[in-house]
């Protein structure tokens, strides 16, 4: 009997975890559906006759995304983001959630690795010294008496935009070898997703 239940009970955490990644999906699906497709075509509704097909309002996101794209791929468009650039920093309140907003892009912006703030992932001697913290450097500074240091931002995990910022020496921080973007997969799944093996120390 105790061998049964203990069967039952591994088939239903099988069935779980097998579960898990469709449940994701189906959820990721439902929320693009709700909250994308639809308030897309609510709005376009307001302005245009517009037939109610599901997916049509994502559709015509990604292809007004792609257009905005293109155009500032250009040097025409590169000019009027440059425009759009200086207004927004001659409005006190809006120079500061244009600033946010900016940097924010460019964090997540992997087309130009000069542009993003997230410079390279490395780790950071915890509070206690009794362990490490991953963290990504974001800049250089100068300390009080002219000696370089390091901006390195220390994300919460699972919300790698909340965090503390450290400005450590170079021999202050390890290492780690990973890229930027499995540190964050490992922020974001609280260490579930992580490399198998850090890959360089020194």
């Amino acid at each position: 009997m105790k061998k049964f239940f203990i069967h039952i009970s591994s088939c239903i955490l099988r069935g779980i975890l097998a579960i898990i990644p469709i449940f994701l999906c189906w959820a990721a699906l439902w929320l693009m559906r709700k909250f994308i497709d639809e308030q897309v075509l609510k709005f376009l509704s307001q302005y245009i006759d517009i037939r109610q097909i599901p997916g049509l309002g994502i559709v015509l996101l990604l292809a007004f995304l792609y257009v905005i794209g293109l155009i500032f791929s250009n040097v025409l468009g590169r000019q009027i983001f440059m425009l759009i650039d200086a207004i927004a920093q001659r409005i006190p309140i809006i120079k500061i959630i244009y600033g946010v907003g900016k940097q924010f892009s460019e964090t997540l912006s992997v087309a130009d690795p000069q542009k993003q703030a997230f410079k390279k992932a490395v780790f950071v001697e915890s509070f206690n010294g009794q362990g490490w913290m991953l963290g990504f450097i974001t800049g250089s500074a100068k300390g009080l008496n002219g000696e370089d240091l390091l901006k390195v931002y220390v994300p919460s995990s699972p919300h790698p935009l909340t965090g503390i910022v450290f400005f450590v020496k170079p021999s202050q921080i390890l290492d780690c070898g990973w890229t930027v973007e499995e540190a964050l997969k490992m922020i974001v799944s609280v260490g579930i997703i992580s490399p198998e093996e850090i890959k360089k120390v020194n």
